[in-house]
């Protein structure tokens, strides 16, 4: 069996997320491996933001629109900070080799684009994150990584779902 160094973690702070991180660090802690954890930031989110900007009239709430969509991501990212900080001391895992990873753009594209810039030995996710019609109708990011993602990739279903 190959060696895991590195395990890509992808954490969006659904209802799933607690047992993810969980189950990747007991996975890392076991291998001695770097434990990477991703989030993105939608860029769905921001683009929504930007269209109620274009449709205001008053050129006053338009320019705070823009303004709030630019200082979005920055704030976004600081609240998803110290939520993984929270996660990370109430799991107890500070002592393992953590790095966070924030970025920006459609969910399936910025993991496939951190799996390809991190080379990890297998992925941990979720078996479904935020929901939303979108998912619904077009599948869920976690169902597209199952067909696309180039190393393997471990599913953490919840502790209470049953099997029938």
């Amino acid at each position: 069996m190959k060696k895991i160094k590195k395990i890509l973690v992808a954490c969006d702070f659904s209802q799933y997320a607690k047992d993810t991180l969980e189950y990747a660090a007991t996975c890392a802690q076991a291998h001695q491996s770097e434990l990477v954890v991703v989030n993105v930031v939608n860029q769905r989110d921001i683009d929504t933001l930007l269209k109620v900007a274009q449709s205001q009239f008053d050129r006053t709430v338009e320019k705070y629109i823009e303004e709030t969509a630019a200082n979005y991501v920055e704030n976004v990212t600081g609240l998803r900070t110290k939520e993984l900080d929270g996660l990370i001391e109430e799991l107890g895992i500070g002592h393992l080799n953590i790095r966070k990873v924030f970025t920006t753009g459609a969910p399936l594209q910025k993991i496939l684009e951190a799996i390809d810039s991190e080379s990890p030995d297998v992925v941990v996710m979720g078996p479904k994150g935020h929901e939303n019609l979108a998912g619904v109708l077009f599948g869920s990011v976690a169902e597209k990584m199952f067909r696309r993602c180039p190393v393997p990739l471990l599913s953490v279903r919840p502790k209470t779902e049953s099997l029938g």
